[in-house]
């Protein structure tokens, strides 16, 4: 079932059986397994509102949140599934005050709720993009960061001393690759953006052979030599050319910028990864 609206999210995980429902058809689909021996052999529990695994082994009982990052935390499904909605479909992001006030929870708990969700929305298993035949990727890097204009003098020096202060040297870089296919975004933060830096990211994750569209930054010539179809567009002349260009990433940063500036305002680098 899909919940288009936060009306109806919120309306449909009112109800416990519901949510309990919902979680085990997407979770598993084939029937209730144990988390921790896989045996199908389960007894659900109504009064206490979970299973009992007949296989003998250790804590031979689970319920929904064993297993995921709900595990051990008290606070409700009720409360839980519409955490989870906001923050996969609020382009910009969602704070943790926001959500507080939106759940009716306190804002420590939306905290650490907001926390443990993107823990569990990180890939598990890296599957390279692309390959022969399929849709192209799109690759191109950004830099993060506040301006120097908005920073006290003092804060410069203390923060920049010794290092040459403007333009991207105070900023984080994060160079990122996205499937045209999936359109699943992968983002980490880089060192710099030399060729040497750029292009093994790219070997890291993507296919040889595999169509790689980026923009004409020297860091990425040479790219066809490492078993790559590339192609490049020249942002001075268009940003399109046919099927070539780098508009899907391109609006990935547009909308984390806006987040960040937004929602968020101040994040440290180690939070700007994506998988």
């Amino acid at each position: 079932m899909k919940l288009k609206t936060l009306q109806d999210a919120i309306l449909y995980f009112s109800d416990a059986d519901r949510c309990r429902e919902y979680l085990v058809a997407n979770r598993w689909p084939d029937g209730v397994v144990c988390p921790r021996c896989g045996s199908k052999d389960v007894l659900f529990l109504a009064k206490y509102d979970r299973w009992h695994c007949r296989a003998k082994h250790d804590a031979p009982q689970f319920t929904l949140k064993t297993g995921t990052v709900m595990e051990d935390s008290p606070i409700r499904l009720e409360k839980w599934l519409p955490a989870f909605w906001l923050l996969a479909n609020c382009k910009n992001g969602i704070s943790s005050y926001e959500l507080h006030r939106a759940i009716g929870v306190t804002q420590k708990t939306a905290w650490f709720m907001l926390h443990r969700i993107r823990l569990g929305m990180k890939a598990t298993a890296l599957v390279k993009f692309g390959g022969p035949g399929s849709a192209p990727v799109e690759v191109d890097e950004t830099f993060v960061g506040g301006k120097i204009g908005n920073m006290h003098r003092a804060k410069v020096r203390s923060k920049y001393k010794g290092r040459p202060v403007g333009g991207s040297s105070t900023k984080a870089i994060v160079v990122g690759i996205r499937d045209r296919e999936t359109r699943q975004v992968r983002a980490k933060v880089i060192p710099d953006v030399n060729r040497e830096t750029l292009q093994n990211e790219i070997l890291a994750n993507v296919e040889k052979k595999s169509k790689v569209y980026t923009d004409q930054w020297q860091g990425y010539w040479n790219l066809a030599h490492r078993d790559f179809v590339h192609e490049t567009v020249n942002h001075l002349e268009k940003y399109v050319r046919g099927q070539v260009h780098t508009q899907g990433i391109e609006n990935f940063w547009s909308l984390l910028k806006r987040g960040l500036k937004g929602t968020y305002v101040a994040v440290e680098p180690f939070h700007l990864a994506v998988t």
